[in-house]
């Protein structure tokens, strides 16, 4: 048998459904009086301030963005409408959205409350047109929820995550198999996922600029350069990406932080704030009946400077005392004469302890004062 008799297995076909400026568009829909004006849903720029969760589109003409300091929001638009979050609503509106998703597909892949993967190569509906199954479902959620949102088609979750955002807000690309390498080939390196600036930095200082830049490389010097990671900059590149869409992700980790809203100076109200933080982890994994053999502590100093300490055991732990004496002594093996902005307890590492799929709104609270 030739390789031309050999069936190829079809293309699947993957959307990625990303909500338009979600926390804040659910704000305007709600509340009139904030329509059409630069709204920013965080903490407020008062005191030591809060940081920005999310901005409407109006505010993000002014350049305001999420995790920037509200401080530095109000700077740039003097005239901004800064609203608290109400993450219950925000939470009732994504149960509305995946309710549409679950028309055309079981395989829902959801990575926050305003975005998911679906895999549509079999649609329940008998669509059989990725396209017009994305077209439906930005319809139905501007019709029932009277909101935006972008989405992107492709074979791959990659691909279809980075076309989402090309034309946003309400946007719809698709990008093909046969205009994928060369769609690859033209990304800026810092599109690239598990590329960030410190990455994105390195790879401009060895004259990596674009994917076809990267594309250059072997295999093994990718590796040899940036790790795993290199691995999958040498596949995607070229336009694979095997990754299923995940119905039933695994939780990675759990936890909970902290940001204070005057900085932490004394090593008594730094282990009173982490017995607090180790109370709330301690909840969410006897919820899920998860036990983690990792435990990390996460510091933020009144400079932004982060660092983070972790401490490994033979067996998964959830019980309070354990999480409080280890984070406090990771705390006193740092320099604890700084000031602290930020602490947070985190397990990872579940292993066989792993319960199933969950998706914890837990960090979302802790951007805000």
């Amino acid at each position: 048998m030739s390789a031309e008799d050999i069936e190829r297995p079809p293309h699947r076909k993957i959307i990625h459904i990303d909500m338009d400026a979600f926390y804040a568009s659910v704000e305007q829909r709600d509340h009139p009086e904030y329509r059409g004006k630069p709204l920013v849903v965080g903490g407020g720029p008062e005191g030591r301030g809060g940081v920005v969760a999310t901005a409407s589109y109006e505010a993000r003409k002014f350049g305001i963005r999420s995790a920037m300091p509200s401080k530095q929001a109000v700077k740039l638009c003097p005239e901004a409408i800064f609203v608290f979050p109400r993450f219950a609503a925000y939470k009732e509106v994504s149960q509305g959205i995946r309710a549409i998703f679950a028309r055309y597909t079981d395989l829902i892949e959801p990575l926050s409350l305003d975005e998911a993967f679906l895999d549509v190569t079999e649609d329940k509906l008998g669509i059989g047109s990725a396209m017009e199954i994305a077209k439906q479902i930005k319809q139905a959620i501007k019709d029932e929820l009277r909101l935006t949102a972008s989405a992107g088609v492709s074979i791959n979750k990659f691909v279809a995550k980075i076309a989402s955002d090309m034309n946003k807000p309400d946007g719809l690309t698709f990008i093909g198999p046969s205009s994928i390498e060369n769609f690859m080939e033209k990304l800026p390196v810092e599109k690239f996922f598990g590329v960030g600036k410190v990455t994105a930095q390195k790879m401009k200082g060895m004259g990596l600029h674009t994917g076809a830049d990267l594309k250059k490389l072997t295999e093994h010097e990718l590796t040899r350069h940036f790790g795993k990671t290199g691995r999958f900059y040498y596949h995607i590149v070229r336009g694979i990406d095997n990754r299923a869409v995940q119905p039933h992700r695994e939780t990675k980790s759990m936890g909970a932080e902290d940001t204070f809203g005057s900085d932490l100076s004394e090593l008594d109200e730094m282990h009173e704030e982490l017995d607090k933080i180790a109370e709330k982890v301690v909840t969410r994994l006897q919820r899920y009946q998860l036990k983690g053999r990792t435990l990390t502590l996460k510091i933020k100093y009144h400079d932004f400077k982060q660092i983070t300490r972790n401490q490994s055991f033979a067996i998964g732990i959830d019980d309070l005392v354990t999480i409080q004496q280890t984070a406090k002594a990771l705390l006193e093996a740092t320099d604890t004469t700084k000031k602290i902005r930020l602490l947070g307890i985190s397990l990872s590492n579940f292993g066989d302890n792993q319960q199933g799929a969950v998706k914890e709104i837990s960090g979302q609270l802790r951007l805000f004062n």
